[in-house]
């Protein structure tokens, strides 16, 4: 095992050359921050020469897992991940296996001990040397274990591979400043780092032109931007700036800290014309009393008159939240707060948590862990109550009329309904269906429809006929055409006006779909 501290530079043309037939795969577990870093992982085994393996074949020769360690059962899943591979890597002597992000930065030795088939090892302020450790790892033929106390580069700097052509992850901030209790981030990812703004300007430019339509900014405290240099409106100048970049139709955030939101970057979301109508403004609790416990440096009533705020100048805009359930002392008044701030709230939907314990964060060592069994029964009650406000909010949108950026994912039911899947402004799923005799878009492309029905986690739309349906082609799905032509090797086409053809990579779609 070497610790060492590996250069992020490109491996040279003899890597390239020997790993020219070999594939990757990048499993990620966590948060957006995540999924932003193996976009860049992906990137990094590209470049040095690597080639993404095919859905749904045999496991391919290099896996890395982009690990996160904020729930209980993070250790779980990764070490279930790896015992299912350790039998497949004996058959194959070249194969790979990397561990990096949160749990790779707070496991350290722990995951080489208990896997000792793991190649390499690599954490959160790394990223970039995952290449160099998988080439030392063969050449050596030892694991490699490299875990840096201090962020080396930023991750945005890096190659990237987004999964979508029509929308990125733009990073503007690393790491945290904040003390809450219940949470490991600070710990693995370290003091908050800024990004200049004229980089993060720089990359969503650049994005744009390769086609992007949609960048969602990324920060654990993503309106704290600009403390490193000093200057407390930074955010809020940053979503205006936004606003100015041709081509750049949909800006998006996460997650604000509700201590720390002030009336500027309202003011600024509501008067920049692609800023969207969608907040995701992280609760915890109701309670003041826990989230005092939790350093939660805001109390319910400012939590809610923020709502309000937002809600008065942009009457449409949805908002979603983060919950725990069942925090250390916890009581059964506690909860009911929880419950009245939801309702007041009115989220349009809900990321619900039972609170588990993370060695090493205050809330671990708090007395009055409550039992399994209450924070469960607990938890089946606040669903309950989302699930009711999510249906009583999606039902309030039937009859409008929205404008969607269509996806490539597609719903569980798509093949037997035919509809396409797309996301309105506010972020809320839609899937749909194109009348009979309308083209039919590709992903990146904008439609038009009616909203006709809602469930609790979906609106659907079916227009009556093509007067109820308008598409609008867009630069994000002729980038999608290319993708596709490169990735199976066949010039670019598009549908004929007026036809039921669709473009590469989209399945054929009959008329209008049934329920």
């Amino acid at each position: 095992m070497s610790l060492t501290t590996a250069s992020i530079a490109a491996p040279d043309a003899s890597t390239a050359d020997a790993a020219e037939s070999r594939t990757y795969e990048v499993r990620t577990f966590g948060c957006q921050m995540n999924v932003h870093d193996s976009e860049r992982l992906s990137g990094l085994l590209e470049r040095a020469g690597l080639v993404r393996a095919e859905n749904g074949s045999e496991p391919a020769d290099v896996v890395v897992f982009n690990t996160c360690a904020v729930r209980e059962n993070a250790d779980n899943k990764l070490y279930g991940n790896l015992g299912i591979l350790a039998p497949v890597k004996e058959k194959r002597p070249g194969m790979q296996i990397a561990v990096g992000g949160c749990l790779a930065q707070k496991d350290r030795e722990t995951i080489l001990e208990k896997a000792p088939w793991v190649d390499v090892v690599f954490g959160t302020h790394n990223v970039g040397s995952l290449p160099t450790l998988l080439e030392r790892a063969r050449h050596n033929k030892e694991a490699q274990l490299e875990i840096l106390e201090s962020l080396e580069v930023f991750p945005s700097t890096l190659p990237t591979k987004r999964d979508n052509v029509y929308s990125g992850w733009v990073s503007i901030s690393v790491g945290c400043n904040n003390t809450c209790t219940f949470c490991i981030v600070p710990a693995l990812r370290g003091k908050e780092r800024d990004r200049r703004p004229g980089d993060i300007l720089a990359e969503i430019q650049a994005l744009v032109a390769d086609g992007a339509v949609e960048v969602t900014l990324l920060g654990q405290n993503v309106n704290t931007y600009g403390v490193e240099f000093g200057d407390r409106l930074a955010f809020g100048k940053l979503l205006r700036a936004c606003g100015e970049i041709d081509g750049l139709e949909r800006v998006r955030f996460t997650s604000p800290h509700p201590a720390s939101f002030t009336d500027d970057v309202i003011d600024a979301m509501a008067e920049t014309h692609n800023v969207m109508p969608q907040l995701h403004m992280p609760l915890q609790s109701g309670s003041d009393r826990v989230l005092k416990d939790m350093r939660r440096s805001y109390r319910s009533k400012k939590f809610l008159g923020i709502l309000d705020k937002v809600r008065e100048r942009m009457p449409r805009a949805a908002v979603t939240t983060d919950i725990i359930v069942g925090f250390p002392g916890e009581t059964e008044e506690d909860f009911q707060a929880t419950l009245d701030v939801v309702e007041l709230s009115r989220f349009s939907s809900a990321f619900t948590f039972q609170y588990s314990k993370r060695p090493g964060t205050p809330a671990a060592e708090l007395a009055d862990q409550l039992p399994k069994a209450v924070v469960q029964e607990r938890y089946e009650r606040l669903i309950a109550l989302q699930d009711r406000i999510s249906a009583e909010e999606n039902r309030a949108q039937i009859g409008r009329t929205v404008e969607l950026l269509v996806t490539a994912q597609s719903g569980r039911k798509s093949s037997e309904t035919h509809r396409l899947s797309g996301r309105a402004p506010d972020q809320r799923l839609v899937h749909f269906s194109v009348p009979e005799g309308a083209e039919a878009p590709r992903p990146g492309d904008f439609v038009t429809v009616p909203v006709t029905a809602a469930a609790s986690f979906h609106l659907l739309a079916d227009p009556a006929g093509p007067e109820q349906y308008r598409l609008r082609r867009s630069r994000a799905g002729d980038a999608w055409d290319r993708a596709q032509a490169e990735s199976c090797g066949v010039p670019a086409q598009s549908p004929a006006a007026g036809g039921k053809g669709v473009s590469l990579g989209m399945p054929a779609i009959p008329g209008r779909a049934g329920s």
